[in-house]
């Protein structure tokens, strides 16, 4: 079955359908969609993005991880947070089946793993420690989505309300849905680096793992190609706001020992079809 990694959707409903009419096209039913998070969120159609997904994913078409978005969302459903005068979510928030979305996000991973030809990888929101090897990668995932996706949901909320400085799976989901910048030492921020070399991947690579990853997150760097790393965010919602925005889908050549191998030129996009304009990047 084909894999299809997609970036970071953001309510562009549209542009979703295109992607996945044009993977029909290709495909026909043997494909299997593998979502980076932020799926919701700054676009129009929150709602209509996680109704086009929600099936595929139940019927085992398709694989999604939670983004910062997400959270934000969950973390309003559950009365934690304010809604924000810039959030576009509003439209799961009035649906008659709300509770039932916010219980089903929260039940989504945030990270999925498989292989690729010869490669493990992984596919997360934003970043990993730079430390991490494969094992403790899945090991760390693993202890915050026990708690976020308990069937209490009190479990969850102190997760949610924790501070990162003392509760180490609240540091990890942060570090995993928000991260751009990191160092040697694993200390990170969700703020943009002043240089390449601060990058949370450029550490990373530098520790020489042995797995890929597939991220999203991080609209301003655009396409992100290089050995081992897919970076699939190309701003498709922050169309009109000095760029072109599009949809960027990563499709692995078949067959292929090493998928994430440079260089790559196995991609779709699709142009965004309408002006989307925020005031800030997140």
């Amino acid at each position: 079955m084909q894999k299809i990694f997609l970036g970071d959707v953001q309510g562009c409903a549209e542009e979703l359908e295109v992607l996945l009419q044009r993977a029909d096209a290709a495909f026909d039913a043997d494909y299997e969609v593998w979502f980076a998070g932020d799926l919701v969120n700054r676009g129009p159609w929150s709602l209509r993005a996680l109704q086009r997904v929600r099936p595929l994913v139940e019927s085992g078409r398709a694989r999604y991880v939670l983004g910062n978005h997400e959270l934000k969302l969950i973390e309003t459903g559950l009365g934690l947070r304010a809604p924000h005068p810039s959030d576009t979510f509003g439209d799961v928030l009035r649906s008659a089946d709300a509770t039932d979305w916010i219980e089903w996000l929260r039940r989504r991973p945030i990270l999925e793993t498989a292989q690729l030809g010869e490669r493990k990888f992984a596919m997360v929101h934003a970043s990993v420690h730079p430390r991490w090897d494969f094992e403790t990668l899945r090991r760390s995932a693993a202890s915050v989505q026990d708690r976020l996706g308990s069937a209490n949901p009190e479990v969850a909320k102190h997760l949610l309300r924790a501070d990162p400085a003392q509760d180490s799976d609240k540091e990890i989901l942060a570090r995993m849905t928000s991260a751009r910048s990191a160092n040697s030492d694993g200390k990170w921020s969700k703020e943009e680096p002043n240089s390449p070399e601060g990058a949370w991947y450029f550490a990373w690579r530098k520790a020489g793992h042995d797995y890929g990853i597939v991220y999203g997150h991080w609209a301003r760097q655009g396409l992100h190609v290089a050995p081992g790393l897919r970076g699939l965010d190309t701003g498709c919602v922050h169309h009109g706001r000095g760029r072109e925005g599009r949809l960027t889908a990563w499709i692995p050549e078949a067959g292929v020992s090493d998928c994430f191998a440079v260089p790559d030129t196995h991609f779709w996009h699709v142009p965004a079809l309408h002006c989307y304009r925020r005031e800030r990047d997140e």
